[in-house]
């Protein structure tokens, strides 16, 4: 059995519904100078919920979810995160945002570090660990990812999906309660995608708080559980996969699949 086809095995399969929401956007508004890129998003998304996000270059998927962890901020509208505002400067804020992790397109490694040093840098310095803690955390999750056996290289020694796979073991490396990828394959080499995205489906059968932008619709539809279609800074479509890609409702969906579906 393929990683993605066990996956709906793994992960758990309660309704959305009755889990507890966990991050609560309303009327979120973002612009950069005079360009509307978010138009008053409202989105809910549950504990141990997967939600891939898709949709044409510009439609703000990968703002909203720089959002949602403060790396962008938005002109207007509210962000609750396990039910605090992280807009606000408070200890609590920053406790709640250290608690998301997110995974880049580019994989931001710190060149001159080890891959066991740059999985150990946040921990010992934002969450206060030893070293010797933050190493064991740091040779746990690079088991995990599959990596481990690279932990003395540096990133400039691995290949693309190595430095990915690390960028998503330095993230784990928090203990995160939500993670955020943003297009995590764009920039990797065909080869390379299949390995990141099985630590991906991995960690969706963990029950893991997933958001992920992506243009992997194979990914999409055996591992989300909402695709939400964005186009224009707005949410145009939200729905299990199997309805987004049998029977999207807006001729703006339509048009989309016709040309990355094949």
């Amino acid at each position: 059995m393929s990683a993605l086809s066990a996956v709906k095995d793994a992960a758990p399969q309660t309704r959305a519904d009755n889990r507890k929401v966990v991050v609560d956007i309303a009327g979120l508004n973002k612009f950069y100078g005079a360009f509307h890129v978010l138009h008053d998003v409202d989105l809910s998304v549950h504990e141990g919920e997967r939600i891939v996000l898709c949709g044409p270059s510009g439609s703000g998927k990968s703002t909203l979810i720089r959002c949602i962890n403060q790396l962008e901020i938005a002109e207007k509208g509210r962000i609750l995160v396990n039910g605090t505002d992280l807009a606000h400067t408070t200890r609590e804020a920053a406790k709640v945002r250290s608690e998301i992790g997110m995974v880049f397109q580019h994989f931001n490694l710190f060149p001159h570090m080890s891959v066991l040093d740059n999985c150990t840098l946040a921990p010992i310095s934002v969450r206060g660990l030893s070293r010797k803690k933050a190493e064991e955390l740091a040779e746990h999750f690079l088991q995990k990812v599959g990596i481990a056996s690279q932990a003395g290289k540096y990133p400039s020694q691995l290949s693309g999906g190595q430095q990915q796979r690390v960028a998503i073991a330095r993230a784990l490396c928090m203990e995160p309660k939500i993670m955020l990828f943003d297009e995590p394959t764009s920039a990797l080499d065909p080869e390379m995608v299949s390995e990141v995205l099985d630590v991906m489906v991995k960690l969706a059968g963990s029950g893991m708080t997933m958001l992920c932008v992506t243009h992997e619709m194979g990914f999409a539809r055996q591992v989300a559980e909402r695709v939400l279609f964005l186009d224009g800074g707005r949410i145009i479509e939200d729905a299990p996969p199997e309805a987004f890609f049998n029977a999207p409702q807006s001729a703006r969906a339509k048009a989309f699949l016709a040309q990355i579906v094949h």
